[in-house]
């Protein structure tokens, strides 16, 4: 992988991280597209150049994220803050759990990259419209309760494996438990923090074990910048649109785009 590639994987990141499109999807079809052999080296790098757009998440939520940090250690339950907290620790479980016990299989998944790329746009496009159409979207993130919390995680387990977007995912499932478009988002994105930060710390363990780390580490860094600012941005925008936009157009964008990926493939392998 050269510097111009991190550098366009981490754009790619740090925009489709965030909305809900399946960032994993588009930077598959961007290896693919691009000519980068699936090896471990590009697996470590897909993982770690996430913490990228974890940043992007520490500055557009520093507020609530401290807020959730002075709470965390009262009487569990005791603040709206305090709940969150909890709340975060639940719906990541069960993606931590999963994400532990099928980590091979993850593995050999992002070795036949069309296919995983099309398994997660077509699972994004159906769960976004699931969403939009069965949704109520009456509830705001005060109004949630333990149940909610472990629902949604569960949800985040499509984005784990067999795969569909992370974002995706935990936002219809937040609106299928009727929150708003925003208030799904904001509990989508702060849940996300731990899975994020528990998948870069177990792969960063194989990176330094990684022959030529010395020269992975620069090509690592340039897409997790990128990743880092795109990202930023992203959240910004997607904000704003779902307070006055519905997610179909992100799920008529991830069906077609999959159906090219799908019909790409089959025509390759005859």
């Amino acid at each position: 992988m050269t510097l111009f590639q991190s550098f366009l994987l981490g754009i790619i990141q740090g925009l489709t991280e965030f909305i809900p499109v399946s960032s994993t999807a588009h930077l598959l079809i961007a290896q693919e597209l691009m000519g980068i052999s699936a090896n471990d080296a590009v697996f470590s790098f897909l993982i770690l150049v996430q913490w990228g757009t974890l940043v992007s998440l520490f500055i557009y939520f520093w507020k609530d994220l401290l807020d959730i940090a002075r709470a965390f250690f009262a009487k569990p339950f005791s603040s709206e803050e305090n709940s969150l907290a909890w709340y975060i620790i639940i719906a990541t479980i069960p993606a931590l759990l999963v994400g532990y016990l099928l980590k091979d299989a993850l593995e050999e998944l992002f070795t036949t990259p069309l296919l995983a790329a099309s398994i997660r746009l077509f699972s994004a496009a159906i769960l976004l419209s699931l969403a939009e159409w069965l949704g109520k979207r009456q509830r705001n993130l005060d109004e949630m309760t333990q149940s909610d919390a472990l629902i949604i995680g569960l949800f985040q387990v499509f984005a784990v494996f067999p795969g569909a977007s992370r974002s995706g995912s935990t936002i219809a499932g937040g609106m299928l438990r009727s929150f708003t478009r925003e208030s799904a988002a904001k509990f989508a994105f702060l849940m996300s923090i731990p899975v994020m930060l528990a998948a870069g710390a177990y792969e960063s363990l194989d990176l330094l074990k990684m022959p030529g780390l010395a020269e992975f580490i620069p090509i690592l860094l340039v897409g997790f910048i990128a990743a880092a600012f795109v990202g930023w941005l992203a959240i910004r925008w997607l904000m704003d649109y779902l307070n006055k936009h519905s997610l179909y157009a992100f799920s008529i964008y991830c069906a077609l785009v999959g159906a090219i990926v799908l019909v790409h493939l089959g025509s390759n392998s005859h």
